[in-house]
């Protein structure tokens, strides 16, 4: 799934084109004990709890595409019976209404979901009629396929701040009652995955609110998917490669990731320039990729040999894409980092330049014959008052005249003079 495709489901989940049939759920205790069941026919629920659940339904759709939202693949023997992909399609064929299936389901997820704390499990059904759209993207009233899914979502259910308020009961202020309150969701699904406007049941697209410590255990053991990493944690990692190239040197370390950084960000540039307007397969950087960057660097050979031979290990299994890996503020910080060293160098390279323009006056002041080196009157003036200037004996002493008009004006060691 795409983010288009993702968006296509998401801009359904408003209460006008929502088609969810049936919602089910089961509250769990930090004890893993079942607190209560819910089953209802979506649809019927009042508006206040109708908003409230559609809303958390479009949380478990919301991030990024490679960080929040994962895409996985069933391995084959999941796909056999008895495996969990066979176990979801079953559950979506009943439509949530066996109650067999979703007591296994509830199980599941309790025996191995790891929250220190009281969740809500939350799943919803549905059909959508996906209307047929043409070449420019213009929707036909035909329908194409029947895309039935299920979208689960884990909710953390947490106790209210404590704090004052007004008891009516007793007309004064004290404090509050404390509820349990459902919370936006930490984990989720939607399965089977909605590819190019199709169902996909051999993938299933799974959620993380925090990408930089998903849930490994719903990908693995829940779904029985191999783990991928978001693009957070490839970020984490491909800095920690960084700073064990560097030695653990903090500052030498980050004045490196940036540069990277800032490399990395302009190969993104010219991706995105180079794209047509159909829409391309992601740029995955590879360490054959990553050794050629570093050529156009400044990072000496042995730490540049060691971040490539590192990153083939780290990343062995799956290149990360491009911008999985870009990281904006020191991609900023390394550009910054880039345009001080230009500056460093012009001013290096002037102040040579002045310095050998000194030494070369020094050179011909020398060659110069002997003579006064020194003056006590130097004039500057224009060059049709240079004529006018005359020696004259004024009082026994020796004089130069400079003849001044009534409109001129002369300026002495920068002073204005008036005559």
């Amino acid at each position: 799934m795409n983010r288009k495709d993702v968006l296509e489901i998401k801009r359904r989940l408003k209460k006008d084109s929502c088609t969810f049939t049936r919602m089910c759920g089961c509250y769990v205790d930090g004890e893993r004990n079942r607190v209560v069941k819910l089953g209802e026919t979506f649809l019927n629920l009042e508006d206040e709890e109708f908003y409230k659940y559609l809303e958390i339904a479009k949380k478990a759709l919301s991030g990024t595409v490679g960080n929040n939202l994962l895409e996985l693949e069933f391995p084959l023997e999941e796909e056999s019976s008895g495996g969990k992909q066979q176990f979801l399609t079953a559950l979506r064929g009943s439509a949530l209404q066996n109650e067999d299936l979703l007591e296994r389901f509830y199980d599941l997820i309790i025996d191995n979901y790891e929250y220190a704390g009281n969740y809500l499990i939350l799943i919803f059904h549905d059909a959508y009629d996906v209307i047929t759209k043409s070449s420019d993207n213009s929707k036909l009233d035909e329908s194409e396929e029947v895309y039935e899914y299920l979208l689960c979502a884990i909710c953390p259910v947490s106790l209210s701040k404590p704090g004052l308020g007004y008891l009516a009961d007793a007309n004064r202020i004290g404090p509050r009652i404390r509820d349990w309150i459902v919370c936006p969701p930490e984990s989720g699904f939607i399965f089977p995955a909605f590819t190019d406007r199709s169902a996909d049941i051999h993938s299933v697209m799974t959620y993380h609110k925090n990408p930089k410590e998903p849930h490994t255990e719903l990908m693995e053991h829940i779904l029985g998917c191999t783990a991928r990493r978001t693009a957070a944690e490839q970020k984490l990692a491909f800095e920690s490669i960084v700073k064990k190239a560097c030695s653990g040197d903090e500052d030498a370390s980050r004045e490196v990731f940036c540069e990277i950084q800032q490399e990395l960000s302009g190969m993104a540039e010219e991706n995105t320039a180079e794209e047509s307007e159909e829409e391309k397969e992601p740029l995955l950087l590879t360490a054959d990729t990553i050794g050629e960057l570093l050529i156009e660097t400044e990072i000496s050979e042995a730490a540049a040999a060691v971040i490539e031979e590192s990153y083939r290990e780290e990343f062995k299994d799956e290149s990360p894409v491009l911008d999985h890996l870009i990281d904006t503020k020191a991609a900023e910080a390394g550009s910054r980092q880039k345009q001080e060293k230009e500056l460093i160098q012009k001013v290096g390279i002037l102040e040579q330049e002045l310095k050998d323009t000194r030494m070369l006056a020094g050179l011909q002041e020398e060659s110069m014959p002997e003579g006064p080196k020194t003056y006590d009157v130097i004039l500057r003036v224009k060059p049709e008052k240079a004529a006018q200037i005359k020696s004259q004996m004024i009082g026994g002493q020796k004089c130069l005249v400079i003849p001044l008009e009534e409109n001129e004006h002369a300026a002495i060691n920068g002073v204005n003079t008036t005559v």
